[in-house]
């Protein structure tokens, strides 16, 4: 079971006000700058949108706001996902009634649940909603990993449809595709072009703030049996892959935003924003991809 969510969902930043509340006018402009520029799909409230530090109705506030942007021209994804399963359940519940095209469910963290823990987890969210679920896998954040063996056993669950993959080892990629039991979304933007020439669904991506066009070049390149091509777009953009993640994400990212004239604001505690250091790290590369920067 597959559905079309888009190649390129931006992770979206969630922009602040001065005294840190979400703004909505800002998040508005930013998701039509995205879906204007590369991106077929958002994803709201993620990780790189500091969900950590998110109540549930700004939450909700969100996934209203970027529904009513896209209006059928990309898709939204809405991240739902808790270390508490009875939460996660509740917020997609809220998700679905928000119009959102689906939701994003990270693995629990912290509480290291075992594999059958982490499989039940899944199971109950997606008996909650009717919306398709992408599984985000991402060890290096949460603890725990989600063997290609206990993926292969979520893809049984019928409106879990992908995973967001952040786990680049390349064996269980392998094993991953080999499985063919869900569609593979690069949750590393690195791991971009290795995951559509693979044939897998595209990326969940934090450089597509700044490069979605030339990101979705690089897929399309994959898609169209052009590898080297799609190798040689790729590979341009790894300074900045690399730029973007000098700090903990979103720090870099905010950074680039503000340097290329987007107000999303700063981070909520414990996330400080980029130092000096990380903002000339950052404006390099923009300026190598041919950003003309103040």
């Amino acid at each position: 079971m597959t559905h079309d969510l888009g190649t390129i969902l931006t992770a979206m930043v969630t922009p602040f006000a001065a005294d840190m509340a979400v703004d909505q006018a800002k998040l508005r402009e930013l998701a039509e700058h995205l879906l204007a520029h590369g991106s077929d799909g958002l994803v709201v409230a993620g990780t790189t949108g500091e969900s950590p530090t998110l109540d549930d109705a700004e939450k909700t506030a969100m996934f209203r706001t970027v529904v009513e942007v896209a209006s059928g021209r990309g898709a939204v994804v809405a991240g739902t996902g808790s270390n508490d399963t009875r939460h996660s359940v509740e917020l997609t519940k809220q998700a679905e009634a928000c119009g959102v095209d689906a939701v994003l469910v990270v693995t629990p963290y912290y509480n290291k649940p075992p594999e059958r823990g982490l499989v039940e987890h899944f199971r109950a969210v997606a008996a909650a909603t009717s919306l398709p679920m992408i599984v985000y896998n991402i060890p290096g954040r949460t603890g725990v990993n989600l063997s290609p063996r206990t993926l292969a056993t979520l893809g049984e669950v019928d409106n879990i449809v992908a995973v967001k993959q952040a786990n680049p080892d390349p064996g269980e990629l392998d094993e991953l595709f080999a499985s063919g039991a869900l569609g593979v979304y690069a949750g590393n933007d690195d791991m971009l072009c290795e995951v559509a020439v693979r044939g897998g669904e595209g990326g969940i991506c934090v450089a597509s703030h700044v490069a979605g066009e030339r990101m979705a070049e690089v897929v399309r390149l994959a898609r169209a049996g052009e590898p080297d091509a799609a190798a040689a777009a790729d590979a341009e953009l790894h300074g900045l892959f690399k730029a973007l993640f000098v700090a903990t994400n979103p720090i870099p990212v905010k950074a680039a935003l503000a340097l290329l004239g987007h107000d999303v604001g700063g981070l909520r505690l414990p996330l400080v924003e980029a130092s000096a250091e990380e903002r000339a790290i950052v404006a390099a590369e923009l300026r190598k991809l041919g950003f003309d920067l103040p």
